[in-house]
């Protein structure tokens, strides 16, 4: 099997969706560094990084519960799903941080959703965000749009794996929080690319 072949980690969905050259730094240059950020993330999914269920007011609590999709070759884990007495599937994603809506947490939600589809033949039309910082949990309906958003971000991850090449830095507001900025560069790189276009301007010009 060629390494593009390999089944995508659902993770990645998340880092391509927040920015392309970090899912390219972590998943095709396997270089990562953890921030304040990410240390209080992994703090976070300590909560439901050990696998096992419970029972709850007759709601079947699975924790770190694994997940894959044949269809659209994606694998990895949910840190919790409820299932409850009337068959709904209810996959909830744990993120550090304040309840605010953010894309790339709900691509990442409904991927989730879609292996559980996938894996038991029944419809999940919603999950959560548990926003740890403010304990309230931010319910997310998988529309139509998310699952397109779903596919055509695994397409774009595959592509990029298949190429072999790092995508350019977004140099925006989303380099602050990033715990690769040093790795990236974003401003070094951009100010060469930058440089160069100068020069093939001038070029033009001269000619």
């Amino acid at each position: 099997m060629k390494a593009t072949d390999d089944p995508i980690p659902l993770s990645a969905l998340q880092h391509w969706a927040y920015c392309p050259r970090q899912c390219g730094l972590i998943h095709l240059e396997q270089v990562f560094e953890d921030n304040l950020h990410t240390a209080r993330g992994q703090a976070v999914h300590h909560l439901v990084d050990e696998p096992g269920d419970e029972m709850k007011a007759g709601v079947k609590v699975e924790r770190a519960l694994p997940l894959w999709s044949d269809r659209l070759n994606l694998i990895g884990k949910a840190d919790l799903v409820e299932f409850h007495p009337d068959g709904t599937v209810f996959p909830v994603e744990f993120k550090h941080g304040r309840k605010r809506q953010k894309i790339h947490d709900d691509i990442q939600l409904a991927a989730q959703a879609m292996c559980l589809e996938e894996m038991l033949g029944r419809p999940v039309p919603k999950g959560a965000i548990y926003h740890a910082s403010s304990r309230r949990r931010r319910e997310v309906t998988v529309t139509p749009e998310l699952r397109r958003r779903v596919e055509e971000t695994a397409t774009a991850i595959r592509a990029m794996l298949a190429s072999a090449r790092l995508p350019a830095p977004a140099n925006d507001a989303r380099c602050r929080e990033c715990s690769l900025k040093e790795i990236c560069q974003p401003e070094a790189l951009a100010n060469t690319d930058r440089q160069q276009r100068q020069r093939q301007d001038l070029f033009r010009v001269e000619d």
